[in-house]
């Protein structure tokens, strides 16, 4: 299972809102809400996450078994 813990942990750690996200970056509500409850995303987003925050992917997701 995919979960995105280290989502929250990043954008802490870069002093990035998920209001910012929405504002400034256009990153939809769903999307965060998708984020919050561990739905899946596209790569393409997950691309575009990476890109704003200037990270890798492990520092967005995270994959622990079921």
């Amino acid at each position: 299972m995919i979960i995105y813990e280290p989502f929250y942990k990043t954008i802490k750690e870069k002093n990035v809102s998920t209001y910012k996200l929405i504002t400034k970056y256009n990153i939809s509500r769903s999307l965060i809400d998708r984020l919050k409850h561990n739905k899946p995303i596209s790569t393409v987003t997950l691309n575009d996450l990476c890109k704003i925050l200037d990270c890798r992917v492990e520092d967005i997701l995270l994959y622990v078994e079921d």
